[in-house]
């Protein structure tokens, strides 16, 4: 073998290592690409439903902008075509869910009202006012975050919150349902007097009858003359 020849099949082999390493390096990334979805997914899951902030990993602080841009980032990314987790689906629809109620201006009004009654709550146990700024040095550095302590409190006041809605259903449904049986034992009723209507005009001709039966038996009886003894 000529030195033309060993020199001209050296960039072959390093050609060939070369490609091999960008095809393991394309492996690994679509199996960490394909991880990193389903653990998106997990936490999706896992994060609290109540809470659409929670659920796009978002600040209250966010814009309109930020919550489509962080959608359209997160369903892209976990889309049930791209992601192997069997819940993904469930995870798109939580997604979906979360952007349609941060995007309507009454309902996330409604949030950001409980979420601030739990700031002034978290902060009122710390001692400090209620105007206290997030960049504040006195909430750096605490021990659980301050964002935990917020986020632990908004959770406390919005599940009472449903609690209450679902009571309010609850007796909503329970009302309903007394005003449907009224209204069925009004129908009754009128059904019943309607039937005893109808059984009275049909005995009509008979209750006649009967009248004009019993006077004429006593028109006979007083013509009938009493018979004398003696």
């Amino acid at each position: 073998m000529s030195a033309a020849e060993a020199s001209s099949s050296k960039p072959a082999a390093t050609t060939t290592t070369t490609n091999d390493d960008k095809d393991i390096e394309k492996l690994l990334s679509r199996e960490a690409s394909a991880f990193q979805r389903e653990l998106e997914v997990e936490r999706i899951l896992k994060a609290f439903k109540l809470n659409p902030y929670d659920i796009l990993d978002l600040d209250e602080t966010c814009t309109p902008d930020d919550i489509k841009r962080k959608y359209r980032q997160l369903s892209l990314f976990i889309h049930p075509d791209k992601t192997p987790h069997e819940r993904a689906p469930e995870a798109f629809d939580l997604l979906k869910k979360a952007e349609t109620d941060l995007s309507d201006k009454t309902k996330r009004e409604e949030l950001d009202a409980v979420i601030n009654q739990a700031r002034i709550m978290v902060l009122k146990a710390l001692s400090l006012p209620s105007s206290t700024p997030p960049d504040d040095a006195e909430l750096k550095n605490l021990e659980p975050p301050f964002k935990a302590r917020l986020r632990a409190q908004s959770k406390e006041l919005l599940i009472d919150e449903e609690l209450r809605r679902r009571k309010a259903i609850k007796m909503n449904l329970a009302n309903e349902g007394l005003e449907a049986r009224k209204k069925d034992e009004e129908v009754a009723s009128k059904k019943r007097k309607a039937e005893e209507e109808k059984q009275w005009e049909e005995g009509r001709e008979q209750r006649v009858d009967s009248w004009r039966s019993f006077a004429t038996n006593s028109k006979k009886k007083k013509k009938t003359k009493t018979a004398i003894l003696g």
